[in-house]
């Protein structure tokens, strides 16, 4: 009878998690080659466990409950290394991949159907009260590794490289790269889908210093040219 109501309890707080948390669920396995199951994400998905336990958290904070959110949230970073803080907002269809050392900052923002993967922080730059954390808009994609800082606002589809610093506004449909992090127009056509290449991504730093190459080989050529008239003569 004891084992038959655990079996009852167990599938009906499964039932529980994938009502509430379809959203989560269903962007895993959108954005996770590697997902098998609905059930495979639940049970061994860190980064899902870390949503899991930040919205508890948030709910408390928002009751006014003290101490216990941050107690939950400091918890879940000990089991996932994912750390979230109870005071963030975040919205739905949000996707941690792997993510290890995320770190996302009590008064960051967050907007649906955005993408994390590893060691991203959406961090503050000092010790300002108030609102100091970034603010993201939807379908965006954070790349590994990429720091978000300050009360700045990242606009609805943006893809973040890797390693990426960015301190200033990034306006909608951009990408953007290096350290710092410079923007990368995408001629203003709308990205429609979520795209996870956060890889090979445009480098703007790179084109601007092969153009200087082209323009100091014509001018190379163009002195070449001038010598040589010049010995014929």
């Amino acid at each position: 009878m004891s084992v038959l109501l655990i079996t009852l309890g167990v599938g009906l707080v499964v039932a529980s998690i994938f009502i509430i948390f379809r959203s989560e669920i269903d962007a895993t396995v959108e954005r996770d080659p590697a997902a098998r199951s609905r059930l495979e994400i639940i049970f061994l998905y860190s980064g899902f466990h870390a949503i899991v336990a930040y919205r508890v958290a948030n709910l408390l904070r928002r009751l006014k409950i003290p101490v216990i959110p941050r107690l939950i949230s400091q918890i879940s970073r000990l089991f996932t290394g994912i750390e979230i803080h109870p005071g963030a907002m975040v919205k739905r269809g949000l996707f941690i991949d792997h993510g290890m050392g995320v770190v996302i900052g009590e008064t960051s923002v967050i907007g649906n159907n955005v993408t994390i993967f590893q060691g991203v922080t959406l961090g503050g730059t000092g010790k300002e009260r108030g609102k100091r954390h970034p603010t993201i808009g939807d379908n965006v994609v954070i790349g590994a590794g990429a720091k978000v800082l300050g009360n700045i606002n990242i606009g609805n589809n943006v893809q973040i490289g890797s390693n990426a610093v960015v301190i200033k506004d990034v306006p909608n449909n951009s990408t953007v790269v290096g350290v710092p992090g410079r923007i990368v127009k995408r001629e203003g056509v709308k990205v429609t889908a979520i795209t996870l290449d956060h890889t090979n991504l445009p480098d703007p730093l790179a084109q601007s210093i092969n153009k200087l190459q082209d323009e100091i080989n014509v001018i190379e050529n163009v002195i070449k040219d001038w010598k040589q008239r010049k010995r014929m003569n």
